[in-house]
Parts: structure tokens; C-alpha cells; sequence
């Protein structure tokens, strides 16, 4: 819990988590310890309005699942179905603007949007970047793969020293699909619970 005299700091990692990986564990982790964070949201997207169209994604109900099996493996996490309870594309600034509004009183959290060096070129194109900007500072999570990346004038930004991981979800489902082992690749209790729900046609 916060000291009574400073307000909460609370990250928001959001994500389509389809499936989770050791990726998202690390970058959670770097994230909690180097932000002193309160809380850690893994906020599941309803409807990834940046990937729609272009590929299936699974049901929102299955990807929290593996969320929830994710929040286990990185302090202070937790999943939130934020963004499948409202329904409809999901925008960071909405769910930035309801972690808000459920704060109550006493002083505002601080909100830490935690995203991955390589979204940070795209962040003028969001919704309501002017209002996001507002809202929340950015901790930019550096892949291995990645360099460091400039980010757009007007934000509040704090690095946090990337995870030595380098994996993708598209890169695990493509493995899944070619019945190869991710061990390693995602945390034992997100494969259980893959296995559970019969996803990505995993043979049993």
C-alpha cells in the first residue's frame, strides 16, 4: 500500500495477451520494480482496434483467462477486464480516464502507461493522444532488438531497462500451430491454461 502522504502509482500494461508470454513477465517485472509501482493492470483488450481485421483474435473471455494465469507470475499484478466490461474498441485514454474515475478520493494515482519501445512511433496516431498525454507518464520498456526510441514532444517519459527476452505472441502461436514446445517461452501456468481451454490448437 502507498505512504498516506503520496498518492498511488499504478501502471497500466495493456495488451491483446494472445497468448501471454515470458516477455510480458519480464517487461511486468522491470516495470514494478524500476516504477515502485502499487499496482501493475494487465488490462485485456476487448476489441484491438489496431489488429481487427487483419487476423483472428481470440475470444476476450479465453485471453483473460490466460491473463489471470500470467498476474500470477509478476508482483502487484493484476488482470483487469476493464475494457471487455465496456465493451466495444478498446483506447488506452478510456481506460486511463476509468482507473481514474475508480480511484475515489484522496489524491489521484499516478498512472504509468507501460508500452514497448516499438509502439512508441505510432503514439500520435492513437485516440485522443492530447488527453492521453495528459493523463499518464510513459514507461517505455526497450526490447532487445530495439533501440532506444525518440519519443514524440509534449509526453512525460521514464525508461525502464528492457527485459532480456525476445518473444512475440505471433511468434508462440506460430509454434503452438507447428505443435512445437514453448516452454520457456510462456509461463507454465499460462500453457495450463491453454491446454484447459483447448486454444491454438494445441494437440492434447
Amino acid at each position: 500500500m502507498p505512504a498516506p502522504d503520496r498518492p498511488a502509482r499504478i501502471g497500466i500494461l495493456g495488451g491483446t495477451f494472445d497468448p501471454p508470454h515470458s516477455g510480458h513477465v519480464a517487461a511486468g517485472r522491470a516495470a514494478v520494480e524500476t516504477l515502485g509501482l502499487d499496482r501493475l493492470l494487465l488490462v485485456v483488450a476487448n476489441d484491438p482496434w489496431q489488429k481487427s481485421g487483419r487476423r483472428t483474435v481470440s475470444p476476450a473471455e479465453d485471453r483473460y483467462a490466460l491473463t489471470e494465469a500470467l498476474a500470477a507470475e509478476i508482483p502487484r499484478s493484476e488482470a483487469s477486464r476493464l475494457e471487455i466490461d465496456r465493451g466495444g474498441p478498446s483506447y488506452s485514454v478510456e481506460t486511463a480516464e476509468a482507473v481514474l474515475a475508480a480511484a475515489g478520493g484522496g489524491p489521484p494515482p499516478e498512472l504509468f502507461l507501460v508500452v514497448g519501445a516499438d509502439l512508441v512511433p505510432e503514439l500520435e496516431s492513437w485516440e485522443r493522444p492530447a488527453d492521453l498525454r495528459r493523463l499518464v507518464t510513459l514507461a517505455v520498456v526497450s526490447r532487445p532488438t530495439t533501440p532506444a526510441p525518440s519519443v514524440p514532444p509534449g509526453w512525460r517519459a521514464v525508461r525502464v531497462d528492457g527485459p532480456a527476452v525476445d518473444v512475440s505472441s505471433s511468434e508462440v502461436r506460430q509454434q503452438l500451430r507447428d505443435r512445437r514446445s514453448v516452454e520457456g517461452l510462456v509461463p507454465n501456468g499460462v500453457i495450463r491454461c491453454i491446454l484447459r481451454r483447448d486454444m491454438y490448437a494445441v494437440p492434447r
